[in-house]
């Protein structure tokens, strides 16, 4: 690391879990970052600003004015433009010592699966269950970690998925629970709620990235925020999984 790197990143070389072996671990990484919404805004600013070295920012949606609220990577001055660009432009901004790549398109199929195989760790920012099955099944094939949030109302769930005998989001989500599934669009979201997930995801990724301390990995962070409420609950292994067959 040069003079800057070390006097950047000197508030986390201090603490004795990462160091400079783990912020040059950090610096060496490649995160996926799928969705450039509220999850994905907080992940990306956060990621970049910790100095991981290079990121790709995926989403296939422009700036609507109703994302404003919440997506704080976005400002009016990007109404109607890409929010994977958009995005990318803030983070650099923050953080010019960092690649980041914008990949405006909606990741699916062999172009997700490349995507992912290029990343060390995923983060998962999506709105919808389609997307994150496929994001997981991905990430399980390519024995990549997930680390994956999910908001609504005053509502937060937070993972962190992986190979190596542990349980993948389909242990813990089944397709019946998918098809009744709310969307922010429908039953609303207070606006700080997804940085707040999106923090605690780049959180958990940099953790996964430099070895720190304990992931999520096999648990589920739940809070209810309206009451400031915590759980974190253990996830069990599906052996019927469709992805996974129990990490077996």
């Amino acid at each position: 690391m040069n003079d800057d790197e070390l006097l950047r990143y000197s508030r986390q070389i201090l603490l004795p879990e990462i160091d400079a072996a783990g912020q040059q671990r950090l610096a060496a990484s490649t995160a996926l970052i799928i969705g450039a919404g509220g999850l994905g805004s907080a992940a990306a600013l956060y990621l970049g600003a910790a100095g991981a070295g290079r990121l790709l920012l995926a989403d296939g949606d422009r700036v609507e004015r109703s994302n404003l609220q919440r997506q704080i990577a976005h400002t009016d001055a990007d109404l109607g433009r890409e929010k994977a660009r958009s995005a990318a432009e803030a983070v650099a901004r923050r953080n010019p010592g960092i690649h980041i790549e914008p990949l405006a398109a909606r990741l699916e199929g062999a172009a997700l699966a490349e995507r992912v195989r290029q990343a060390d760790v995923v983060v998962d920012g999506s709105d919808n269950f389609a997307t994150r099955f496929a994001v997981n099944a991905a990430c399980a094939a390519a024995g990549r970690p997930l680390v994956s949030a999910a908001v609504i109302r005053w509502e937060l769930q937070l993972s962190v998925f992986a190979g190596g005998g542990r349980p993948c989001y389909r242990c813990l989500f089944s397709e019946e629970e998918a098809e009744g599934g709310e969307r922010c669009s429908e039953t609303g979201v207070v606006g700080p709620l997804p940085g707040v997930g999106g923090s605690l995801q780049a959180l958990e990724a940099i953790k996964v990235l430099t070895g720190a301390g304990r992931p999520l990995y096999g648990r589920l962070l739940v809070m209810d925020t309206l009451g400031m409420r915590t759980r974190t609950l253990e996830i069990p292994a599906d052996p019927a999984c469709p992805v996974c067959g129990g990490a077996a």
